[in-house]
């Protein structure tokens, strides 16, 4: 019901921005921007979930091999003492945790590609043992949460686009970054705790948070003397062998438990291409609303709005020039990935608002996108509580960036 309202606001709240824009500011091509971003956007979308096919039917092919061969109940079995708390709803050694845990390994290691499938394998998994198919259920929405949030260990792509626009150090937003993805997981992972009445203070998930913070912290040490060169080429060269390794793994088992590996890898393909087709309705629906949501001029009086009350209260409004980077993110990766390169090439690189920008889009995840993909992949109508929550993340998230940025880049 949230999702639902909140598509039908954006295209309410564009038709009333673009009415005003028309009959008060004599903007005549209102209406005229707000629909062509609704064909644009729609074709968008589909691109999307065309470009998404490919890497859908590799990675559900190969996840396919893991679990005939085993991999992925081995998986579960690893990841079950943590699993069984964050997701008392999931049975024992049920192949959900093993796809869980490996979509949640490729985020933090910022595969994207291979993240996406792996996440909708476990979505079709958890909505095997979901009673109410239209409504997400409680392991569904702490999994959502977790990809919303947007943990990832080394923001490799945003330091590239630093180094691309001329930062001196590209690489010097690399700790502020992982200090506001930790909190706005943290505060998610809290936030859904508390809501399903789970404990967070087990120990073992205090030793499970504390050993990622420990990781966290030994990552920025060990990458504190390095360059961004040094930093992209390591950083990509262990991840990718960790994903290979993965792959081989998967294949090994397979042919100790002597299936037939390939057409284990058709029978899932056929099921990634399946996924694919099935969330373009969701993705195009989402996506549209986004666009007139932006297009219509809100985005900027919001930006705006904000900016005069916070200067109303007397506070420094300096950090304002960043926010529709933090505002875009939660709806659209690609355009507060646009905003974050437009802040920097208007304000500079290395620029307190330029870093800020940079902060801000790698302290959370796209939570509308993920929510419209991964809901969509088993047509679930009811998200409950899930955007509320990762929206909660979101803010966390954008509270730490700013203050980070006036901690380490402030005046």
């Amino acid at each position: 019901m949230v999702l639902n309202y909140i598509w039908i606001s954006f295209f309410i709240i564009a038709f009333a921005v673009s009415l005003y824009r028309w009959i008060f500011l004599g903007e005549v091509q209102a209406f005229t921007d707000v629909m062509n971003s609704t064909f644009t956007s729609a074709k968008s979308a589909f691109e999307i979930s065309l470009g998404l096919t490919g890497t859908l039917t590799l990675w559900l092919g190969l996840m396919k091999i893991g679990e005939s061969g085993g991999a992925i109940q081995a998986l579960a079995r690893v990841s079950s003492p943590v699993f069984r708390r964050l997701f008392p709803d999931i049975p024992a050694n049920h192949p959900a945790n093993g796809s869980i845990f490996m979509n949640i390994a490729a985020n933090l290691l910022g595969l994207d590609n291979a993240a996406t499938p792996l996440g909708l394998k476990a979505m079709k998994e958890l909505q095997e043992i979901n009673p109410q198919k239209a409504t997400a259920s409680n392991p569904m929405i702490m999994f959502l949460v977790l990809n919303a949030s947007g943990l990832t260990l080394i923001p490799i792509s945003i330091m590239v686009y630093r180094a691309q626009m001329g930062a001196s150090n590209p690489a010097d937003i690399f700790i502020p970054i992982m200090i506001a993805t930790l909190i706005s997981t943290l505060i998610g992972v809290i936030t859904v705790c508390f809501r399903q009445r789970i404990n967070i203070l087990d120990p073992v998930l205090l030793l499970f948070f504390g050993c990622i913070s420990i990781l966290i912290l030994g990552i920025v040490f060990a990458f504190r003397s390095m360059s961004q060169e040094q930093i992209e080429l390591w950083s990509s060269a262990i991840a990718n062998f960790i994903l290979f390794s993965i792959i081989i793994c998967f294949i090994v088992t397979g042919l100790r438990k002597k299936i037939n590996i390939y057409n284990a890898f058709i029978e899932g393909a056929k099921e990634g291409f399946h996924t694919a087709i099935t969330i373009i309705p969701y993705l195009v629906a989402m996506l549209v609303a986004i666009a007139v949501f932006r297009s219509c001029g809100a985005m900027t009086m919001l930006e705006n709005g904000i900016a005069r009350l916070v200067e109303a209260f007397g506070f420094n409004s300096e950090f304002t020039g960043a926010l529709p980077t933090a505002m875009m993110k939660p709806l659209s990766g690609s355009g507060a990935r646009g905003m974050m390169i437009d802040a920097m090439r208007t304000y500079g690189a290395d620029s307190f608002v330029g870093r800020l920008a940079s902060i801000l889009q790698g302290s959370t995840d796209t939570t509308f996108y993920v929510v419209a993909v991964y809901y969509g992949s088993v047509a679930i109508k009811n998200t409950r509580y899930t955007i509320s929550c990762s929206l909660l993340a979101d803010l966390a998230g954008v509270i730490a960036s700013v203050y980070l940025a006036y901690l380490f880049f402030g005046s």
